[in-house]
């Protein structure tokens, strides 16, 4: 087996163990606080992060919009899988747990969220709150009522340093953020 070969075997055990984690999670969950919420993301190599960033979506919301990074404005972050790739991979995890959600592409920065009136809130990392701070202004000087803001702490590798796709590309740390190589 080649290194492609394991990493895809790991990715996809490690996308059954997120599956399982987020089975739990919508179980645990009663009464959910906001009817719409949203999240943006690439969600290239599904890793740690992004499962804290849904999870979260999904506790607090009856129904999440989903935003994923196109081909040309996620590619401002190096190569990554094609958008429709990332939002195929997304719907066959989340189909699997039956959440109510809605997957859709961003070519920009702040998708649905400074023109649909019905999200109440907005998940982020500590990396993308100055958006969700931007989206705020644009909704206020549009009369629309801000989003809540609900940020998330990054997620860290074994090295203590944030769990990205970048590092995961570069191959430095795994998905779940066990460190493959010292830099």
């Amino acid at each position: 087996m080649n290194h492609q070969d394991i990493l895809i075997i790991r990715i996809s055990r490690y996308l059954l163990e997120i599956i399982g984690y987020l089975i739990i999670k919508v179980k645990k969950m009663n009464k959910r606080k906001y009817h719409k919420v949203a999240v943006g993301g690439t969600f290239d190599k599904f890793h740690e992060g992004h499962r804290e960033l849904l999870g979260r979506a999904f506790q607090i919301g009856q129904e999440v919009l989903i935003g994923v990074t196109s081909d040309k404005f996620g590619g401002l972050k190096g190569k990554i899988e094609p958008c429709d790739v990332r939002m195929s991979n997304l719907r066959n995890l989340l189909d699997q747990i039956g959440h109510n959600y809605h997957i859709s592409r961003l070519d920009e920065s702040y998708g649905p969220t400074v023109y649909n009136d019905d999200i109440e809130a907005i998940v982020v990392s500590e990396e993308t709150e100055p958006t969700a701070e931007k989206i705020n202004q644009i909704r206020r000087k549009k009369g629309m009522k801000p989003l809540d803001i609900i940020t998330i702490d990054m997620v860290l590798a074994a090295d203590g340093k944030p769990i990205s796709s970048t590092r995961i590309r570069k191959g430095e740390i795994d998905v779940k953020g066990a460190v493959l190589k010292d830099i």
